[in-house]
């Protein structure tokens, strides 16, 4: 491999894990604005398999894609090279972040070298290591622009108003897929926040659970939620679907619900309930990395990591992931 060359995943079409192809492409080039991060860790989010799919799990959104492309969007690694007009990170600076998303490219993150938007990158806190780093920005990021801060600015792409978090201090809030990579932040989130945090998620994450924060957990394969859980102020679904209109009954009138996942058809309902329901996309935010990133470094909030495999192994990653019952994230490890 030359120096103007890298390993990276790249998927020539879409379909299964088995579409995941390691090999040679062109390092990609600096534009201005831009750091070339050396990746040591890579994410691996939903948006991965979606793409990889040529997202047919994900309904009415069908982006135009050139193919080959490579998949991804969260990375953990070193600056190796820096644009003229960048200012505050320098060649060595470890960093970490969630790039370009919600586009993609060929500089995105299954590879071994990543062009990044210094925006979209914060420095990597010195508490954890590239592989919790680079299970954090995606995942910590929605959590995040969902219950503490929207951070942008941008059209809503799922409704007319922009989503607008609410008071989370001495509310109750549920958490639906607690275990999962968004909902494990939601639930550290959410309690340093002042909530009282009922989590649902499979019985062998209990311990898990409560370990990090929740004050109650429902155990969705013995009990319904919605059969369970009452006068909740938020719910943040990170399962989603059709069947996130079941929430609306275990919450207060003026409660929220915000599915993470698109399928909500229950408007009228809640409206008859006073039930707000709001959606928002994630964006990259460096910023709002950066604030999470101190919670990360301290200890108050941590990262749980489901499995690591080698980035030339991206496609057991994604059979993993097909499996369900994610506790945290999957992460891939760039040698």
């Amino acid at each position: 491999m030359s120096t103007n060359t890298m390993k990276a995943v790249r998927l020539h079409r879409f379909g299964g894990p088995e579409v995941l192809r390691f090999e040679d492409v062109p390092v990609p080039a600096l534009n201005p604005g831009e750091v070339l991060v050396r990746a040591r860790a890579v994410g691996v989010n939903p948006p991965d398999w979606y793409l990889r799919d040529g997202y047919t799990a994900v309904p009415n959104f069908k982006p135009p894609v050139t193919l080959p492309v490579i998949p991804g969007s969260d990375v953990s690694g070193v600056v190796t090279a820096v644009a003229p007009d960048v200012q505050g990170l320098s060649v060595g600076d470890e960093v970490f972040g969630m790039v370009r998303f919600p586009s993609f490219g060929d500089s995105a993150a299954y590879a071994e070298y990543v062009a990044a938007p210094a925006s979209d990158l914060a420095t990597k806190p010195n508490g954890i290591d590239h592989v919790q780093a680079a299970g954090a920005p995606m995942a910590g990021l929605t959590a995040w622009q969902f219950l503490v801060e929207l951070g942008h600015a941008e059209p809503n792409p799922f409704q007319p108003v922009p989503h607008s978090p609410v008071p989370l201090d001495g509310r109750t809030v549920l958490v639906n897929g607690a275990a999962g990579g968004v909902g494990h932040f939601a639930v550290q989130l959410a309690k340093l926040r002042g909530a009282r945090v009922i989590a649902v998620a499979s019985g062998g994450h209990e311990a898990f659970l409560k370990e990090i924060g929740a004050d109650q957990f429902i155990d969705y394969t013995t009990a319904q939620p919605e059969e369970v859980a009452r006068d909740v102020d938020v719910v943040l679904d990170t399962v989603g679907g059709p069947a996130t209109g079941r929430f609306l009954r275990t919450l207060k009138r003026g409660g929220a619900l915000f599915p993470v996942f698109l399928g909500f058809s229950d408007a009228e309902e809640a409206a008859e309930r006073g039930v707000t329901v709001s959606m928002a996309q994630v964006r990259s935010n460096g910023a709002q990395l950066a604030q999470l990133g101190r919670l990360l470094d301290a200890g108050k909030v941590r990262v749980a990591i489901d499995g690591t495999f080698p980035l030339a192994e991206a496609s057991r990653a994604h059979e993993r992931a097909a499996r369900g019952h994610i506790r945290g994230k999957i992460v891939l490890t760039v040698a």
